[in-house]
């Protein structure tokens, strides 16, 4: 099939090239000439295994193309995907000014009847927005072109989004137009292992799913780490609390590790959204209210432990930092916890070490650019002269260091754990203190 995919960000860029790995001819579409330059040259905007091969792989076959012109995309192609960003408007709402520009050069330039593909995140009701944008633009040209909307969520993992799209889980299809599924269908056959896995909803159903399943997930985020707060102060080990309820087949291990938060593209934005959207029709989403609400303090938890032990001025201190990045495989720094960690850090006077094996350029360039920060090659050479490490990002690399390494090199003798990864008893063969989340010390 011939695809137009309006966006190179991180769902358009891994959908577009996934599309083209099975033969499809696709041409990527952004109104940045520099990504699409870049993109053309094999330079990927942002990190994801994997998907710097396939692209350039699939660009030098010749069914991944790249451009900043939609009429030039859309003259070739029967299906249209809108995978242009949905940030986060001051109140909460997801802004779809991208996405209804889009749809108004889709309007403004289609030459042929088309699908419509919204693969965005957005709210409830946007697929009608976009039915009716471009309809609009179509009568304006007094054109008689005709084009259906259809709803298709993605549910990628950042880290391992490549093969969640190659494999997944469910494929949601939110239209009731016959042949529009058809078409679709046919474009998932490749990745789809059972009929099971290929759901037909309505529109509303299928936008309303995205938000649901995010929201579900951060849910069981911020459960875990209310009852690590609550584990803690009653002399609990949350880390065995976890095990007992994690080994009930209704409720499973997965999202209920204790943290220091969650953070990323997708949980903040989009239990925020949904939070607007159920305000909006005069709804008070309580579970949601808490989720986001203890997420927010659960932020602050490192910098709480760090003062405790520390005091208020930490002017004199130096702290080591091992991940910046808001997940382990990823570069992504939206929302990311040692966001909030650091800059408490420093606002109480403390020197900052950092390391991550992808984020630094993201932190320099973007988050973290205002912040005095020295960021090192290696995550040892972080420790020299710092009284206490913190763990941030649970990466493999830091999954079983060298703790007599560790233990040397500090100035201290903390290691502050945010995402609960060693063992206390291990630490203490060498020295070390343990802090961990949802443990008394």
């Amino acid at each position: 099939m011939k695809i137009a995919m309006i966006g190179t960000g991180y769902v358009g860029l891994v959908t577009g090239t996934c599309f083209a790995e099975t033969g499809n001819d696709v041409i990527c579409v952004d109104v940045d000439a520099k990504k699409i330059e870049n993109l053309r040259c094999g330079r990927i905007p942002i990190y994801e295994p994997g998907l710097s091969e396939m692209v350039k792989s699939n660009h030098e076959r010749g069914n991944l193309s790249f451009t900043t012109r939609i009429e030039e995309a859309l003259q070739k192609a029967n299906i249209c995907f809108i995978a242009v960003g949905t940030p986060m408007g001051e109140d909460g709402s997801a802004d779809l000014h991208y996405v209804l520009e889009a749809a108004r050069s889709i309007g403004r330039h289609m030459v042929h009847d088309m699908y419509v593909v919204d693969k965005s995140t957005v709210p409830v009701g946007t697929g009608d927005k976009v039915r009716k944008t471009i309809q609009e633009e179509l009568d304006k040209r007094a054109n008689s072109l005709k084009f259906d909307v259809i709803s298709n969520p993605e549910f990628l993992k950042e880290g391992n989004a490549c093969a969640d799209f190659m494999t997944p889980d469910r494929v949601i299809i939110g239209s009731e137009a016959p042949d529009s599924i058809e078409v679709m269908k046919q474009l998932y056959e490749p990745f789809i292992r059972s009929r099971e896995v290929f759901i037909i909803m309505d529109l509303k159903s299928a936008e309303l799913t995205k938000y649901a399943a995010n929201a579900m997930l951060a849910t069981k985020i911020s459960f875990i780490n209310e009852i690590s707060n609550i584990a803690e102060r009653v002399g609990a080990d949350i880390n065995k609390v976890r095990h007992g309820i994690g080994s009930d087949s209704r409720i499973g291990y997965s999202f209920i590790n204790p943290g220091c938060g969650y953070g990323g593209s997708c949980f903040p934005k989009d239990v925020q959204a949904l939070i607007k959207t159920s305000t909006d029709i005069g709804y008070e989403p309580r579970l949601l209210n808490a989720v986001e609400a203890v997420n927010h303090s659960q932020k602050q938890i490192l910098a709480a432990k760090i003062v405790s032990k520390y005091g208020d001025d930490l002017s004199d201190k130096k702290f080591a930092i091992w991940g910046l990045a808001f997940k382990p495989e990823t570069d992504d720094m939206r929302e990311a916890p040692s966001i909030a960690l650091i800059k408490d850090l420093t606002r109480r006077g403390a020197q900052i070490a950092a390391y991550d094996p992808k984020a630094v350029s993201m932190a320099k360039e973007c988050y973290l650019k205002d912040v005095e920060i020295a960021y090192v090659q290696d995550k040892y050479e972080a420790l020299k002269g710092a009284e206490a490490l913190i763990l941030v990002t649970e990466w493999k690399e830091f999954q079983n260091p060298d703790f007599a390494q560790i233990a040397k090199l500090l100035a201290g003798n903390y290691v502050f754990d945010g995402r609960n990864q060693y063992k206390k008893h291990i630490l203490k063969k060498f020295g070390l203190n343990y802090v961990q989340i949802g443990v008394q010390e």
